[in-house]
């Protein structure tokens, strides 16, 4: 039997179990032996009539079988590329997505390049959007912070490799940082409802619960951010929240309360208003950032 004809195989499989598309089954195929065969996907193409060893059918099945089972794609490589870099991930941390980019490119607006700002991202996870930030502003002073010591080993793990500056705290919320101000705080917290039947589908399975749903409607988390950042602000500082597809009105809401200003919501690639933030209300308690 032929490499290609072990992926025709492999792809139909997927297919059926996970109720993929064609084009996507093939691609997780490729992506599944490149993977457990240490090789590229032009070699792939280039050995198509290549036999296998049952060494090499061995690794590959193993790989299926847990693919066939629901686990993640990124899980089984352990990485996931996020704003063009590659990031570790492991079932510690949730799987970076292309929505949170939009999270990342509206705080890379309001931190001027060359400006030596404090800037604070809550629930960390992978590290992939204060990495990522660091990375494209050097002078800023980047914090991280999420309730999981072991997200943030793997965090800690992504900063060293892509070699960012950032400070990691394992926090609930802005426990750790009492007296500490920022000039932008951006998060991608969890704002699943908890009874959500989607949290029991797909990747969802496998991704950590604490980091995905947050009360009756989701929003819990939101709310303590709305109301605890503007202690935490500088004047004139902004909140970025990344939330679900349909809560934006929410959010606004929840921001606008709080006595935030410019309150806006910002929308993704397909559409969907995905992240909301606003500038820090006039008059918030007084405090003094440390250096």
């Amino acid at each position: 039997m032929s490499l290609s004809a072990h992926l025709i195989d492999a792809a139909r499989r997927l297919a059926e179990a996970l109720d993929l598309p064609p084009r996507e089954a093939r691609l997780e195929a490729q992506i599944l032996f490149s993977h457990g065969l240490g090789v590229n996907r032009a070699w792939l193409i280039g050995h198509d009539r290549d036999a296998l060893t049952p060494e090499q059918i061995a690794r590959v099945e193993r790989l299926l079988e847990r693919r066939l089972a629901g686990e993640p794609v990124a899980y089984l490589l352990g990485e996931r590329e996020f704003y063009g870099r590659p990031f570790q991930v492991t079932p510690d941390v949730l799987i970076p997505r292309p929505d949170t980019e939009l999270l990342v490119e509206l705080a890379l607006e309001h931190l001027p390049p060359g400006a030596p700002l404090n800037v604070l991202d809550i629930g960390a996870g992978s590290g992939a959007i204060t990495i990522s930030l660091a990375l494209e502003r050097p002078a800023c002073r980047v914090t991280a912070v999420d309730v999981s010591a072991a997200a943030l080993d793997v965090a800690r793990r992504n900063a060293e490799t892509l070699r960012a500056d950032v400070e990691f705290l394992v926090s609930d919320g802005f426990t750790a940082l009492p007296s500490r101000r920022f000039h932008l705080i951006a998060s991608n917290p969890p704002y699943i409802a908890a009874a959500d039947p989607h949290l029991r589908q797909g990747d969802l399975r496998f991704e950590p619960s604490q980091a995905l749903a947050s009360g009756a409607d989701g929003l819990d988390l939101i709310r303590r951010l709305a109301t605890d950042a503007p202690n935490h602000l500088e004047p004139g500082g902004w909140l970025l929240l990344e939330h679900g597809w349909n809560q934006a009105e929410a959010v606004r809401g929840l921001l606008q309360t709080a006595g935030f200003r410019a309150v806006f919501s910002a929308r993704d690639l397909a559409g969907h208003e995905r992240v909301t933030g606003g500038i820090a209300p006039i008059g918030a308690r007084a405090g003094v950032a440390e250096a």
